[in-house]
This record gives C-alpha cells, structure tokens and sequence, in this order.
C-alpha cells in the first residue's frame, strides 16, 4: 500500500476499508525497510504497537468515530511514555523507563492512536541538525548525505518516511520548523503554553514547546484537536481559542489578507534558489488577494545572540538533575562530587557540555547583569517589535532557514556556523508567538520551507492560512 495522509488513513478507518491493525503492520514494515538508511527511530516494540492498533479496532468496529483512533503516531524520545525507555538522545539516561505518561501522550492514547516508537533526535534537543544523538545521526530522505534538520529530526522524517502520518516533537528554537523545512513536512510551534509541558524533559522552560507535525495542515488540525485544552499539571498550560473547527479545517480567505514581509528576514546570507522560491510563493499569494506589506522587526540582530544566552542559562539549571543519583548512567566513584563530574563527563556530550558552561558562565557572579539580565531586556524588545509589526499586518511570512539540508558533518566543527541554521526560527518563540513551516518548493531537489508567524493565540487562523496556501500548491503532497 502507497503511504497516505492522515485524512487518507481517516477515511479508510472510518469507512471499515482499513484497520488499525493493517495500518500499523504496513508502518513497521516500511521501519524494517528504510530504518538502516535513516536511523530515526531509537524504540519499538512490535507487539506493543499491535496491541495498541487492535484495541483501537475494537473501539472502531464499536462505532466510536474520532480524529485520532487508530491513527499511526511517532513520540519524540523526550516525551514520557509509561512503559518506554526515555533517553533524551542522550547515554547518561541509560536504563530510564518513563514512570507516567506525558500529558500530550496521554491525551493521545485516550483517543486511541497507536504508538508506533520514540524518536531519534539531537541530544537533550540541543541542536540544529539531527547529528548530535548519541545514538548516531537521523539522515535526509531526500538525500542520506544530508542532515534532517534537528532538534527533532526522528520525529520529522518518521513523517517524510511514512512510518505514521503525525508525531511529536518539540521546538525550543525551531526544532521541529527547521527538520520540517529540510524534510517537505508541515510543522507548528504553538503559542507558549497551548500544549502542555508536563511531562517533556526540560531544556530552556521558558521557550520549550511541543511541536506536532504532518504531511499538510488539515492533518496538523486532526491531530492537534485531541491535543489543547488546559492541563492542571502544568502552570504555564492555557485554552487556545478556534479549536472546535480544528477537526473539521476550512481554509482562510487569502483575498485582503495583510501579509508582513520583515525586510530583516530577506537580506544577504540567503542562499539565491531559497529566495527564489519563496518570491515564488510569495507571486502566488498575492495572486490569489493577498496583500504583500513591506515591515520591519529592528531588533532581529540581536536575537541569536539573546536566544542562546537565555537558552543556555536555563540548559545548565535544567540539566542539573542528570547527576548520577537518582536514575540513569552512575560512573561509581570513591566521593560523591568524583561520582558526579565523572557521571556527567562520560554521559554527556560535547555540545551539551558546551552549552551547560555557556550557562553556568552567564548566570556566574559578576556576569549575571552583563549577560543574561541584558539578554532578557532584548527579548523584551525583540517581542515589542512584533507587537508593533501585527498593527500593520494579519501575519508575518519569512524564510525558515537561510538554505537547504547541509552536509552531514559540515557545520559540527563550527558552533557559530551551526547556530547560525537558526537565525529565522529563534526569534518567535523569544516572543511566545505560533508560527508553521510549510512546504514552499525545491532548489536544487531539496526542500525549501515558508514560515507563517502570527499574534498570540492565532494558532488555528495559522494552521487555516497554511490551508489556503496548501489549496494553491502542491509542494506537501510530494514525497522522497
């Protein structure tokens, strides 16, 4: 059977042509098939999946109709999943099993997907490529030489491979966007706050999010209307409006829909067949009504700078806990600070290491005020800019990334170069504002994305505008 969207496998199963069971079995079978060449999945168990997949069939056959049951599903290997070994890409969670479920899984498994695995991705989700596991890299499949973008390269290309047709990731600084414009998927990164947090291995709190993705929006709106409402287990946790229509996505009205373009986002550094098919994209939106309006976000330039002092201030106050102590990889030692620093030297890795130093560093008496307390007055800024761009506009649209899949290793000896992959996805969630990454063309037969960036809480308007520019082309229907 050809791999199909999630509406596809929709139909199918509520129509009886399909089961859970089938679904699932055809899913493992292409693991087997295309697993040696990608290395996106780090768990399985084959007869956990099925025994998900019939009693999911079950609840079909007893007429239960919901958007989710019996619907394939990859977790990223930060979400806790009762049951599954958790290791967050990383060996110093060597024999961890997650005690509980995540509450963004859980709400999943009440609405009867079936889990097929967790997935590969950048250790502790601290990268921008796929290759910092430590259980090896999650290669493109659009081109095994190339990286799948990270930091939830398992779960983006699970997706592009057709082992499910929706998975969780998460996205801090454009973690799932990124992969997703490497990899031809569609990906969200909600409003801080519209999916809950508990149970998701902290990296940077204030800027962590689940990131659902699919194959197109629609697909997105399925699965993410199982997914919101307020969750008592997380503070921060919110109820995003509109999502009684996410079952059932209409797209918008492009026609006198106001589309910033920030001048920031478009200068040099951008790689001349990405911005060719976004001037592409954008000659298409503006056929079909939409009104292209020149803006400006000024503080732009500071905002790689000030995502990763934030970030990695938060990284080594998070990380803490990965100690030797109370679970995962212990490297006995004769005193306890020998027992830690040996624990965290041989379970950690090097970008890891790097980043929680950086932290440690910024947040050090003396460089508090100079560094991290200015980092967060900029993200101050950095939000008033947007604040002040969505008065003159309904949303934004910018490049996700500045070129296609790099090589695999051509940025690992080069931080700046690496981080650099980020510098249009980081500054929406310094703001706590959505954004989804689309499918927008090809150069050179790699896949370009288009990010859409709206005010707070416009999730789902987000998710029909994505829709719309989905109606008008068909670059999401396209597969490696």
């Amino acid at each position: 059977m050809s791999v199909g969207t999630l509406m596809d496998w929709r139909t199918g199963l509520d129509a009886g042509d399909l089961s859970a069971e089938f679904l699932a079995m055809e899913a493992l079978d292409r693991m087997d098939q295309r697993e040696g060449d990608l290395n996106a999945i780090l768990f399985r168990d084959r007869e956990l999946t099925l025994d998900a997949a019939r009693k999911a069939d079950r609840r079909l056959r007893a007429g239960e109709r919901t958007p989710m049951l019996g619907i394939p599903v990859v977790l990223k290997d930060n979400l806790h999943w009762k049951g599954a070994p958790l290791s967050n890409g990383s060996r110093i969670m060597q024999g961890y099993t997650a005690p509980y479920n995540a509450t963004v899984v859980n709400r999943l498994l009440e609405a009867g997907a079936v889990p097929m695995g967790k997935a590969n991705m950048d250790e502790f989700a601290m990268g921008s490529s796929g290759e910092y596991s430590a259980f090896g890299p999650t290669r493109n499949p659009w081109d095994l030489s190339r990286v799948a973008g990270g930091s939830s390269s398992g779960s983006i290309v699970s997706v592009a491979a057709g082992y499910a047709p929706f998975a969780l990731g998460t996205d801090t600084g454009g973690s799932v966007r990124l992969p997703g414009s490497f990899c031809n998927i569609t990906a969200l990164r909600p409003t801080y706050g519209a999916l809950s947090r508990y149970g998701v291995s902290a990296m940077a709190s204030s800027l962590d999010q689940v990131g659902p993705v699919a194959a197109s929006a629609r697909d997105l709106a399925l699965g993410l209307s199982v997914l919101t409402g307020r969750d008592p287990l997380d503070s921060t946790s919110l109820d995003l409006p509109g999502t009684k229509g996410l079952a059932d996505l209409r797209p918008a009205t492009l026609r006198g829909l106001r589309i910033g373009l920030p001048r920031e986002y478009f200068g040099e550094g951008i790689e001349p067949g990405v911005r060719g098919v976004l001037e592409a994209a954008f000659q298409r939106l503006a056929a079909e009504g939409a009104e292209l309006v020149p803006v400006s976000l000024p503080h732009t330039r500071y905002a790689i700078d000030t995502y990763y002092l934030i970030v990695t201030s938060e990284v080594s106050s998070n990380l803490s806990r990965y100690d030797g102590v109370r679970f995962g990889l212990r490297r006995e030692a004769g005193e306890l600070q020998e027992m830690i620093s040996g624990t965290r030297d041989a379970g950690l890795g090097a970008e890891v290491k790097r980043r929680i130093l950086l932290g440690a560093f910024c947040l050090s008496k003396g460089y508090y005020d100079a560094f991290y307390l200015k980092a967060l007055k900029a993200r101050t800024l950095i939000t008033r800019d947007f604040v002040e761009a969505f008065k003159q506009v309904d949303i934004l649209a910018t490049p996700v990334s500045p070129g296609t899949a790099f090589p695999l290793g051509a940025n690992l000896a080069d931080p700046m170069a690496m981080y650099l992959a980020d510098v249009f996805t980081v500054t929406m969630p310094l703001a706590a504002l959505p954004v989804v990454a689309a499918p927008a063309g090809f150069s050179e037969g790699l896949p370009v994305g288009l990010q859409f960036v709206g005010p707070s809480l416009s999730d789902v308007k987000l998710l029909e505008i994505t829709e719309a520019w989905q109606g008008i082309s068909d670059f999401h229907r396209k597969r490696s």
